[in-house]
C-alpha cells in the first residue's frame, strides 16, 4: 500500500492529537485497515460513526513500521513541500517567467579526517570542525575520490557524534551523509558515483524496511546494510 497522500496524513495527525473524525470524511482504504488492525477505534453515536485514536504512540509506531515514517508532522511539510514544487512546474509550464524553486536541496556529509573531492570540477577538501558539517547543495557535481566508503547514516545524533563511534566502521576514508526526510537527493546522488554504500541504520524494523525499499533497489550489490562487529 502506498504511503498516507497529504490530505490523509494531516487527518491522521489531527487524530494522534485526540480528535475525532467523522468517518464519512476519512474513507480511505489505510484508515479501514488500521481499524481491523486496532491503530484506530470507531465511535458510534446513533446512526453517525467517527474514527479516533485511542493510543497516539501507536499509530506512531504503525506509521514508522508500515511505511518508515517517524514524525508525521515532518511528513506533512515535506509532502506539501513537494506539492508546491509540482504545482509551480505546472504553472512554469504556462509561464515562461515563472522559475522553479525548491528548498532543502542537497544534503549534509561529514567525515572524521579530511577528505578530497571534487565540486564543479574543482578541488574541495571536506573537514568539519567538530560540531559543524558541510552541506552539499549541488550534488550533482559533487564527486567524492573513488577509494572514498559512503555510509549513510539515518539517526541525526548518531551523525553529530560521528567521531566518537569511529572504532565500529572499517579503517579507510569513509564520508557520513545524512539526508533529509522525504528527500530523494541522496539516493540521486549515490547513483552518480561508483562509491561503495553502507547503510548505518536503526536496527528495528523500521531502519530495515527504510534500506531495503529506499536503497537497495537502485544501488544493488554497491550498498550494504552495515552491521557493526562484535
Amino acid at each position: 500500500m502506498k504511503r498516507p497522500t497529504l490530505g490523509l496524513a494531516r487527518k491522521l495527525l489531527r487524530l494522534s492529537q485526540g480528535e475525532k473524525i467523522s468517518q464519512s470524511q476519512i474513507k480511505a482504504p489505510l484508515v479501514k485497515e488500521m481499524v481491523s488492525e486496532g491503530v484506530l477505534s470507531v465511535q458510534s453515536a446513533g446512526t453517525r460513526k467517527k474514527v479516533y485514536c485511542h493510543d497516539a504512540l501507536g499509530l506512531t509506531s504503525y506509521l514508522r513500521n508500515r511505511f518508515g515514517i517517524n514524525d508525521l508532522a515532518d511528513y506533512i511539510n515535506a509532502a506539501a513541500d513537494s506539492d508546491l514544487q509540482r504545482s509551480e512546474a505546472v504553472r512554469a509550464a504556462s509561464d515562461s517567467k515563472l522559475k522553479r524553486s525548491r528548498s532543502c536541496k542537497g544534503f549534509l556529509v561529514n567525515c572524521c579526517q579530511p577528505l578530497s573531492a571534487t565540486l564543479h570540477g574543482e578541488p574541495l577538501q571536506i573537514a568539519p570542525t567538530p560540531g559543524t558539517f558541510t552541506y552539499i547543495h549541488d550534488f550533482e557535481d559533487f564527486i567524492p575520490a573513488p577509494d572514498v566508503d559512503i555510509v549513510g547514516v539515518e539517526n541525526s545524533a548518531n551523525f553529530r557524534y560521528i567521531e566518537c563511534q569511529q572504532s565500529l566502521f572499517p579503517t579507510g576514508k569513509i564520508l557520513f551523509v545524512n539526508r533529509y526526510p522525504q528527500s530523494g537527493d541522496l539516493i540521486k546522488w549515490l547513483q552518480l558515483i561508483p562509491n561503495r554504500y553502507l547503510h548505518f541504520g536503526d536496527f528495528d524494523f523500521a531502519g530495515i524496511n527504510i534500506y531495503l525499499h529506499e536503497f537497495k533497489p537502485h544501488l544493488g550489490l554497491r550498498a550494504q546494510f552495515f552491521l557493526p562487529d562484535g
